[in-house]
């Protein structure tokens, strides 16, 4: 793995291009994915753990991506957890059992990810002897959602524009809301170690929705239990990438609660956002939407994020956020030959 131009970049050290993979680069706009999504549900794909290799290889091999990152939803930890889980394909994911006081929060099980995710850990396995075998040099990123991002899952019940209710229960309970952080925190922290020890060459730190906090409540509400996640899976020696979406106004309180790479979105400029961040690997950012634009408008906007950049250590090309469904397959594989090609 110390060829792999993902890792030298983590690290911030040369590689002989820039590295380049995509969120949800496995997902619904391949039609592979979908062929089996027709079969079985999310969850029912990711409790199997041979199918889940199967997936997470799919975009290696059709868009020569540097990187894999293990087919996987970040609510995993919501079944062991009792808050119940389910999926529509319309309205996203549902939070059976919310949290709505501060004694949900003592309700909550205790998780152990060896042993209560062990069905996801034995896919993080797989895949990499998979990888091994068909794509040996391939890293592959394990991943969980931050402990701010699961949290107003699990207190809004679903998918949010507004996060009131997630804020209403942190400004009204602060000790609950602190005890369900420091709970969130130690799980997440251990999953990610867990899936590093079952090969993972590097984890990333979704966090989807704290773009939503002001600076202040980022630092008082999340900052320590962020920190404290990311501590707790850098026992396992690999690299972590911290990821957060419209957070152009959090970066210096992000790179201050850890990982060695600062994902970005595409509303900041990608230099913009690289100065702030300071001594730190940066990943990003074009707009998944730039995906649908013609040619000659995806390759302008490419090459300005590679211009943003200048070629220096550390940069690995993603977007701001995941692969839209319904993106041109083709498109996506132009941007990989693109960056390959450093133009």
């Amino acid at each position: 793995m110390r060829e792999s131009p993902f890792l030298a970049a983590c690290r911030r050290q040369p590689a002989d291009r820039t590295p380049v993979w995509f969120m949800r680069q496995a997902g619904r706009y391949m039609p592979e994915y979908r062929a089996a999504r027709a079969r079985r549900s999310i969850l029912a794909i990711c409790h199997r753990p041979k199918l889940v290799a199967q997936i997470t290889l799919q975009p290696v091999e059709r868009l020569g991506v540097d990187a894999a990152i293990v087919f996987a939803d970040i609510l995993l930890p919501f079944e062991p957890l009792g808050l119940g889980l389910s999926y529509a394909e319309t309205t996203g994911p549902k939070i059976w059992h919310p949290i709505r006081k501060p004694a949900d929060v003592d309700k909550l099980k205790k998780v152990d990810p060896a042993a209560d995710l062990a069905y996801a850990i034995e896919g993080v396995r797989q895949t990499k002897a998979s990888l091994v075998a068909k794509f040996p040099g391939t890293p592959l990123i394990g991943f969980a959602g931050a402990p701010f991002t699961l949290a107003s899952y699990a207190i809004e019940g679903a998918t949010s524009r507004h996060f009131t209710a997630t804020k209403q229960f942190m400004y009204e309970h602060p000790g609950a809301w602190h005890e369900l952080m420091d709970r969130l925190a130690a799980m997440v922290g251990a999953f990610l170690a867990e899936q590093a020890a079952a090969g993972a060459d590097a984890l990333q730190l979704f966090d989807s929705w704290v773009g939503c906090l002001s600076v202040m409540d980022y630092r008082e509400y999340v900052l320590p239990h962020t920190k404290r996640a990311i501590e707790l899976a850098a026992t396992a020696g690999v690299p972590i990438i911290h990821f957060g979406t419209d957070t152009a106004t959090l970066l210096e309180a992000m790179a201050e609660a850890g990982g060695d790479v600062i994902g970005v979105d595409w509303r900041i400029p990608l230099d913009v956002a690289w100065k702030r961040i300071g001594d730190r690997a940066i990943q990003g950012n074009l707009d998944p939407a730039a995906l649908h634009a013609p040619m000659p408008e995806l390759e302008r906007r490419v090459k300005d994020v590679l211009r943003r950049a200048a070629g220096k250590p550390g940069h690995i090309f993603n977007l701001g956020h995941g692969i839209q469904p319904g993106t041109p397959v083709k498109n996506v594989k132009a941007v990989v030959d693109l960056v390959h090609a450093g133009r």
